[in-house]
């Protein structure tokens, strides 16, 4: 293989002023013959050459495609290649790398649109999840939602369309309520502008084609004032930062609260509890039950009293405990029992164990609700819930959510459940 002396010189930019550059990627600039620029800025860079450089220049219009790399192959001296930002953050440096060997190319890296953006509001960003939808579908973007981060940067493509996508995706996944939405365009040049938009309006007609998106979560005061009265949407709970999708989905907390056929008094156990999604809502609904929510993971409790706060109601107990050590305990018999319980979030031993010490206190016309992510126990469960004297059904909850993409829309499925009821 011929040796290629000529090496290639990738300069990110957040400025089109020459002066902006560093000493030496001036001096670089200034001995090296051959520039490629992209399209939309090659009129900028192009006007360098008017302040008299001593050496001519030979600029090559670039839409970082093929002919862009023919035409650094074709030559034979140093070539500079102007980029924005960093070349290998989301840049053209990953498609050079596949087209070009490691020892050809140099890269001068510039500070990241999203850096810029996100000192520009004053946000630490170390913790920031970024994703580009250039050139890209969305799926990795909806998969990036679906986790909640706390700050979310987001690549656009040079249209509008993108921006639209990720306006859809947000009102699709109930997240509107969730991110504040801020429009970064041409970060760091003379026309920067940012401005933190209302995704309950149209896009402004006049954006720039250079643009980014920064979502970050919202700092919003939640009442239940404006709370439907069933059906209560996934994004006012409040869930654990590291897990944000560990509590029961709208879609299977709809289901669950109907099975449970809720009296208008009585005593309802919410075993597993999380975040108190399931007991807080069947509270809102039947404000004169007694609740009891159970949950062992640390910073349960506290999740259950904001989110009783955001409903507007009140539990009668919350434990942060193990549901094994109450079962255990010697003052185990002083509680009252239930007249509908949900035993979620524990093994297939402790959700047999639940039943066996409260079915048989139940009363004719009680009622067990049991999500299950594993069919495998379904069985056993079940038949232990006829020894009792309960009624079964089983039901597949599958369900599927519109999303919003470049083509048109496509259905995301969320995770089947199995909902075993039990009545006596």
């Amino acid at each position: 293989m011929t040796e290629v002396n000529r090496k290639i010189h990738v300069i990110g930019i957040n400025s089109y002023k020459f002066e902006d550059l560093s000493f030496k990627l001036q001096n670089l600039f200034l001995e090296t013959e051959n520039i490629a620029v992209p399209n939309s800025y090659f009129e900028e860079i192009k006007s360098w050459s008017n302040n008299s450089f001593e050496k001519k220049k030979l600029f090559f219009s670039s839409d970082s495609n093929n002919e862009l790399f023919n035409w650094i192959r074709s030559q034979k001296t140093d070539v500079i290649l102007i980029s924005r930002g960093d070349p290998l953050w989301f840049g053209i440096g990953r498609i050079l790398l596949e087209n070009f060997s490691r020892d050809e190319l140099s890269f001068y890296p510039s500070n990241t649109c999203t850096q810029l953006a996100f000192n520009k509001l004053k946000i630490p960003w170390q913790d920031t999840v970024n994703v580009s939808i250039h050139g890209r579908d969305a799926t990795r973007l909806v998969e990036a939602l679906k986790k909640k981060p706390s700050n979310l940067a987001i690549i656009t493509d040079s249209s509008n369309k993108s921006l639209e996508i990720i306006k859809k995706n947000l009102s699709e996944l109930n997240l509107v309520e969730f991110y504040d939405f801020w429009l970064c365009e041409e970060i760091g040049f003379d026309n920067e502008n940012i401005r933190k938009l209302n995704l309950k309006e149209s896009l402004p007609s006049d954006i720039s084609s250079l643009n980014i998106v920064v979502l970050t979560k919202t700092k919003k005061n939640y009442t239940n004032n404006n709370l439907p009265l069933f059906g209560i949407d996934d994004h006012i709970f409040k869930t654990f930062n590291d897990r944000p999708n560990l509590f029961t989905k709208r879609e299977v907390r709809v289901q669950i609260l109907a099975d449970l056929e809720l009296p208008k008094n009585g005593v309802i156990w919410d075993i597993g509890s999380g975040c108190g999604s399931i007991g807080l809502e069947a509270l809102k609904l039947r404000p004169y039950l007694d609740l009891f929510c159970i949950d062992k993971r640390i910073g349960s409790k506290a999740l259950i009293v904001e989110n009783s706060k955001r409903l507007g109601v009140k539990p009668k107990f919350i434990f942060e405990e193990d549901i094994n050590n109450m079962l255990n305990s010697s003052n185990f018999s002083s509680f009252e029992k239930p007249n509908r319980l949900v035993i979620g979030g524990c093994d297939k031993k402790t959700k047999l164990k639940i039943i066996d010490k409260l079915a048989q206190d139940m009363s004719i016309g009680d009622i067990i609700v049991i999500p299950i992510i594993d069919f495998q126990i379904i069985k056993e469960l079940k038949e232990e819930l006829e020894e009792k004297n309960f009624k079964t059904n089983l039901n597949l909850i599958q369900t599927y959510k519109s999303l919003s993409i470049a083509e048109g829309m496509r259905l995301e499925p969320n995770n089947p459940v199995f909902l075993l009821k039990g009545k006596k």
